[in-house]
């Protein structure tokens, strides 16, 4: 920390969090984490510390985590190469082995013992355990790539009552023991729904909302359900952040009070988005789409 910023100056900083702090403070935060934010180590740390810091002041966060690009790496160790249509990689049976081995394994321990390190009482599970994630098959050409059909939050709900920050993989299954890989902004909309959540945050390779996209100077900060449905017939979300707006208006649809699509790049972030008047990226709402 600067040595020229005083203590008077910390305790000011403090003081002006207050407020935030008693507003989330007994409410849950859902927090899907991947991209850039996951693979760079130092920002792992912070967005680690955030998560803690969040959880120390009463905040129940749950974290919901991806790890495509880990997984994309375990396949070429193995000799296997990744294949995708339309943004989604194709899942056999061996693929979707290395997905839960990696994601519920690696990822998620390493996240768990992490928030531990930080200060956290942190316990990893998977969308399998307790069915908490159930699935079905979304198009054969796909293979064993799975659309929710029922989150099961029970034991989500029992981890926050006994204090834990909840750690959860995204991998799904059937009755008939099926395991299917899980789209991680899906699933984090899903489980934020089934939450009733204050608010779901999204971190991303990108500032929001772009009216341009090459220009992160053009972020719009706030926009309703409705007019991201005009920003779709306009064009101007497009490409990547299609997918993304979609899983932020299935989380409101299901009862998520907003949405934050937030630049995971920019360090302490989700402190920013949540304990400043500024915020940080783009924040979907339903107000006006009555």
């Amino acid at each position: 920390m600067d040595n020229n910023f005083s203590n008077a100056q910390r305790a000011e900083v403090l003081t002006q969090a207050l407020p935030y702090i008693r507003r989330y403070n007994g409410k849950v935060i859902v927090v899907k984490y991947g991209g850039n934010a996951m693979v760079n180590d130092g920002l792992k740390q912070q967005v680690m510390e955030d998560i803690v810091l969040l959880w120390l002041t009463g905040v129940k966060v749950v974290l919901v985590h991806g790890g495509g690009p880990e997984i994309s790496d375990m396949m070429n160790r193995l000799g296997k190469k990744s294949q995708f249509i339309d943004g989604l990689r194709v899942t056999d049976r061996e693929t979707v082995d290395i997905a839960q081995m990696v994601l519920s394994g690696k990822i998620n321990k390493t996240l768990v013992n992490l928030l531990q390190i930080k200060g956290g009482k942190a316990m990893g599970i998977s969308g399998i355990d307790g069915k908490l994630i159930e699935a079905d098959v979304k198009d054969e050409k796909l293979g064993f790539v799975g659309d929710i059909r029922n989150i099961n939050i029970a034991p989500v709900n029992d981890l926050l009552e006994k204090g834990y920050i909840p750690v959860i993989s995204t991998v799904g299954c059937d009755g008939e023991g099926n395991i299917f890989n899980i789209n991680g902004d899906t699933a984090a909309a899903y489980i934020a729904g089934a939450l009733g959540a204050e608010r779901l945050i999204m971190m991303t390779d990108i500032a929001g909302i772009l009216k341009d996209k090459d220009d992160p100077d053009t972020l719009i900060p706030a926009v309703t359900v409705k007019q991201a449905k005009e920003l779709f017939a306009s064009g101007v979300i497009s490409g990547g952040m299609i997918p993304k707006v979609e899983c932020c208006m299935t989380a409101i649809d299901r009862g998520v009070k907003n949405v934050i699509i937030m630049d995971g790049r920019i360090p302490h972030s989700i402190l920013m988005e949540l304990l400043t008047d500024e915020g940080a990226g783009t924040m979907v709402t339903g107000y006006g789409n009555e």
